[in-house]
């Protein structure tokens, strides 16, 4: 598994299934075109773009240039990389027919192929193991007041807020940011400062 710090940027489920076998990476989708009218993705895109950067891996039609020139038309392009993956023409296993431009996405590449991608952006890829840092959990979160308690909903959407997240993220959504964005003494700091105010 190659672990990579940004947070990498797909169009559909699908490429997100296919790059999470081979990358380990928080993975945003774009639901397609759906990027364009939703606002907290959008919000959401720009904010990891500025705490850790992200990487751009859309498909090679026209529509994944679309959404490729949208989102770095959003965000500070300092904070992208956009990598590229070569027009191979056929179709994806799971498909009956093939697309309007007969390009295989994402989904259907191969790991060589993703990495080579990759390697031509100027990302390094490590297959080294590395050591893994205390990670926030689930547990952390019920013990902290984020999820579980009266109170939890809305000190989850004062924390989201305070990390500049739109407030209706889901709590496993939030859980993954914050392990991808801050550390655990980070993430414990933020939340003593919450329930100082709310009095856990």
């Amino acid at each position: 598994m190659i672990k990579i710090n940004q947070a990498i940027i797909v169009e559909g489920k699908y490429d997100k299934i296919k790059l999470s076998s081979v990358i380990d990476a928080l993975i945003i989708e774009t639901d397609g075109f759906g990027i364009f009218k939703d606002k907290e993705k959008q919000r959401l895109i720009r904010f990891l773009a500025e705490t850790k950067g992200i990487v751009i891996m859309t498909d090679s039609d026209s529509a994944g240039f679309k959404i490729r020139s949208f989102i770095n038309g959003i965000t500070d392009s300092e904070n992208i990389t956009n990598v590229f993956i070569p027009d191979i023409y056929g179709k994806e296993k799971r498909k009956t027919e093939f697309s309007k431009e007969g390009k295989i996405g994402v989904e259907g590449i191969s790991k060589d192929i993703i990495l080579d991608s990759l390697h031509k952006a100027g990302i390094d890829c490590d297959e080294n193991e590395c050591t893994a840092a205390r990670e926030v959990t689930k547990t952390d979160f019920f013990l902290d007041g984020i999820s579980g308690g009266e109170q939890s909903s809305y000190i989850r959407k004062e924390l989201a807020k305070s990390l500049g997240l739109p407030e209706r993220i889901s709590a496993s959504s939030l859980l993954k940011i914050i392990n991808s964005c801050m550390t655990y003494d980070d993430y414990k700091k933020c939340v003593e400062k919450l329930n100082s105010v709310y009095g856990k």
